[in-house]
């Protein structure tokens, strides 16, 4: 049976996992993307996903545990659903575009999700400094899809229509 200890330690490497392979994705998405402001914030939310990475460390670091990865399923999914769309929509478009922010927002979903449970339970465990790092990241995550939804909104969707 899990302990919240184990629990909370898991969850947390699936996410540092899954934080570094967004690492390698994101710059191939940048460049696919046609769209400038697309291209822009997909460029500035792999710098802030590096730190989010060393925010992660730090995490480690408080709960006295070694920084490392455990394999996340979801976030391999969710990548090769952005490969899958750039093998099929082979040149750039507005439309290819939209699939691009499609399938950034669910990275940015399932990423809000681990961050926001992850924050809770760090609260709940006396972890206030982890929970506090956790919450920082869960607003950059929520900052991140409310751009991507702009740029959909404003920008790419309508064109591509």
């Amino acid at each position: 049976m899990y302990s919240m200890d184990k629990l909370f330690l898991t969850t947390l490497k699936d996410v540092y996992f899954a934080e570094r392979q967004l690492l390698k994705a994101l710059p191939k998405m940048a460049r696919a993307a046609q769209s400038e402001t697309l291209k822009q914030a997909l460029t500035d939310h792999r710098e802030e996903t590096q730190e989010q990475v060393a925010r992660l460390t730090r995490v480690f670091e408080i709960i006295g545990k070694r920084a490392q990865g455990q394999t996340c399923q979801a976030m391999l999914g969710l990548i090769e659903e952005a490969e899958e769309l750039l093998e099929e929509a082979t040149e750039p478009s507005q439309v290819r575009d939209a699939g691009l922010i499609a399938c950034a927002q669910a990275v940015e979903h399932y990423e809000m999700a681990r961050y926001g449970t992850l924050a809770a339970w760090a609260t709940m465990m006396g972890h206030d400094e982890a929970a506090q790092l956790l919450r920082q990241t869960l607003e950059e995550e929520k900052k991140a899809d409310t751009l991507l939804n702009r740029i959909a909104t404003r920008e790419v969707n309508k064109v591509a229509a």
